[in-house]
């Protein structure tokens, strides 16, 4: 496809798929999360990983592909800043966040890859698996606009996924073992209450895996990989590859269960990525990059101002 139709192929997808709520009240896109209570600390510190490497404060934040901004960790981002500018491919997810956001948000339809701002804009920058569905010519042409809107001295947050990552790849095999032994588990528990009486007590609910929906066909993705962007930022800007998240939402669904110390075992997971972050950010799932745009030297009789919008 060229860069066009991979464009067009992921606004319609979006509009029409995955910004659109399901019976639940939920996005069709909830579907690649674990939104399970026994999940839920883990995923809400992660998101709060963002806040802590952004500007607490500004003028401008800008939120590239913001979709809805659909998380209530994502509205914390830009507490501190004047007005939040959320920028998409996608119509019906700048609908959706203007209604999360109100008067605090601005509203574009845009090309992470062809911003239309001034440089030396934004005081704060977030994109959020977003630029996995840039076309492969303008991936780093999207760094570079990113980095050309932050203001000097301030930095910006990227998080996407591996293509490969290390850490999952080797852990395939364990995933595979532990889907197979919870369905048998399931059907062992199953039986069991098929055997008693009918006023027995049913499970919690949270014992129970998270149902999935039937996946619609999904859009353009290539997140490639730790070398690759090391290379491509090489001599570019500064920045830092730390961990979002090192698990996948696949192994979380697999291997997290309440009745087996889930909760317990994220929370471990979670101390072990505080404590190696550079290195869980390279071979685990999704890296969380920081960059940071230094202040450009003054000349003699001269300041350095923000530019506006």
């Amino acid at each position: 496809m060229s860069n066009q139709e991979i464009k067009k192929n992921v606004r319609e997808f979006y509009d029409r798929v995955g910004w659109q709520k399901n019976s639940t009240d939920c996005f069709q896109n909830a579907q690649y999360e674990d939104l399970r209570p026994v999940s839920s600390e883990y995923i809400h510190r992660a998101h709060m990983r963002v806040k802590h490497h952004l500007p607490q404060q500004g003028r401008y934040f800008l939120d590239a592909g913001s979709g809805p901004v659909q998380y209530p960790e994502y509205l914390t981002y830009s507490e501190g800043y004047h007005r939040r500018i959320c920028m998409d491919i996608s119509l019906i997810a700048l609908q959706e966040a203007r209604a999360q956001l109100g008067e605090h948000g601005m509203f574009i339809v845009g090309d992470i890859a062809h911003l239309p701002f001034k440089s030396d804009t934004f005081d704060g920058i977030v994109s959020l698996h977003t630029i996995h569905h840039v076309p492969m010519e303008d991936k780093l042409g999207s760094y570079d606009e990113l980095y050309r809107t932050l203001n000097p001295g301030k930095s910006m947050v990227i998080v996407n996924g591996w293509t490969n990552s290390p850490l999952m790849n080797s852990l395939n095999g364990f995933i595979a073992l532990m889907k197979r032994f919870h369905a048998w588990w399931d059907r062992k528990v199953r039986q069991k209450q098929l055997d008693q009486p009918l006023t027995a007590p049913s499970p919690e609910p949270d014992t129970k895996p998270q149902e999935t929906p039937t996946a619609p066909q999904g859009t353009y993705v290539q997140k490639l990989n730790a070398e690759w962007l090391t290379q491509a930022l090489a001599d570019r800007m500064s920045y830092q590859i730390l961990v979002w998240r090192s698990v996948s939402v696949p192994f979380l669904r697999a291997v997290i269960y309440p009745e087996w110390g889930g909760r317990f075992w994220l929370k471990l997971l979670f101390l072990l990525e505080e404590a190696f972050p550079h290195l869980l950010g390279r071979i685990g799932q999704y890296p969380l990059v920081v960059i940071h745009k230094p202040c450009a030297p003054e000349r003699d009789g001269e300041t350095t101002t923000a530019r506006g919008l």
